[in-house]
């Protein structure tokens, strides 16, 4: 359910990437070599972060149904709007091979991508913050853990065996406020929806990964409640490959059958929940810097391009991205 400020951000999203893709492109593309010189001016973390999304090493070439920068698929809207806000400052004929949606599996060439499955062999899978406007939301939670609900919540689709595993194995526990409040859920799963803010007033929030990553993870490491989970299969701009254990989350069995000990736990130690929020809290504030992830995203571009044989590079750019 969408808030008053919700949707006003949206019908600015939609307004500002519409004003954009009227304006003159030549206007964005003369100012790519000044955004570039800015870009490489970035800290060694920003460095390591393009690398982190895009892991191409080798050349290699754009396939057959690569597309140009000037005819990107309109649909998605959103992933259309959020590869083209960097695409636009280069030249039009410039070819990328993408694909838009949830990702399940690694694309066979080099590809523009939301999302990939955390696993060795990955590179070719070029990650960008698509879909952001969906994905990383992270509203202020202004309630302390301890004075928030001393129990479990989730709410979501069931949309795979995990989410159902979960239910199955934890809904009848008396601290736990689980289900699905899609209407489409088995009458012993219906649960009312809940918005992000009710969420916010228990301790214990679960994350489980629905046809890729958890939509709701973000703003759980953001709140200042307890974010439990499985590890998680599939990483975004978010990087949630580099979330450790223990220290940005409570890791949960696949099998569900560890949550009631460790929510006993944190209820018996709050001080380490609280560790653990605030370092939660801490990585979050990485993607905070709008300038940075502009760079970062710019950059990401650059060296697609470039490694795809499309552009020759800048040397003090390179040089930026190689380190």
């Amino acid at each position: 359910m969408a808030t008053i400020s919700r949707t006003a951000a949206k019908v600015f999203y939609y307004a500002r990437n519409v004003v954009r893709d009227v304006a003159p492109q030549a206007l964005f593309r003369s100012r790519l070599a000044a955004r570039l010189a800015k870009a490489r001016l970035s800290d060694d973390v920003a460095r390591r972060r393009l690398n982190f999304y895009n892991k191409l090493e080798d050349a290699f070439a754009p396939s057959a149904d690569a597309v140009p920068v000037s005819k990107l698929p309109f649909t998605p809207t959103m992933y259309y709007y959020d590869l083209k806000e960097f695409a636009r400052y280069f030249d039009p004929g410039l070819l990328i091979d993408l694909e838009f949606g949830d990702v399940r599996d690694v694309p066979k060439v080099p590809s523009i991508v939301k999302d990939r499955p955390i696993r060795a062999g990955d590179s070719n899978a070029v990650i960008m913050k698509l879909d952001k406007f969906r994905h990383f939301q992270m509203p202020a939670d202004k309630i302390s853990f301890a004075d928030k609900l001393p129990a479990v919540v989730w709410r979501g689709d069931l949309n795979n065996p995990i989410r159902r595993r979960f239910l199955k194995a934890v809904r009848d526990l008396p601290f736990c406020d689980v289900g699905s409040h899609k209407p489409n859920a088995p009458a012993e799963y219906s649960k009312p929806f809940l918005s992000i803010s009710q969420h916010q007033r228990y301790r214990y929030i679960v994350s489980l990964e629905g046809n890729d990553v958890a939509t709701n993870l973000k703003w759980i490491l953001s709140s200042k409640s307890l974010c439990l989970m499985p590890p998680p299969t599939y990483e975004t701009w978010f990087a949630e490959s580099r979330l450790e254990p223990n220290v940005h989350y409570v890791p949960l069995e696949t099998d569900f059958s560890n949550l009631a000990e460790r929510v006993a736990y944190f209820e018996r130690h709050p001080e380490q929940a609280e560790r653990i929020a605030a370092a939660a809290n801490a990585y979050c504030r990485t993607f905070a810097d709008e300038q940075a992830e502009q760079a970062i995203s710019l950059l990401v571009l650059y060296k697609y391009f470039v490694l795809s044989g499309q552009i020759k590079p800048d040397a003090e750019v390179w040089r930026c991205i190689t380190g």
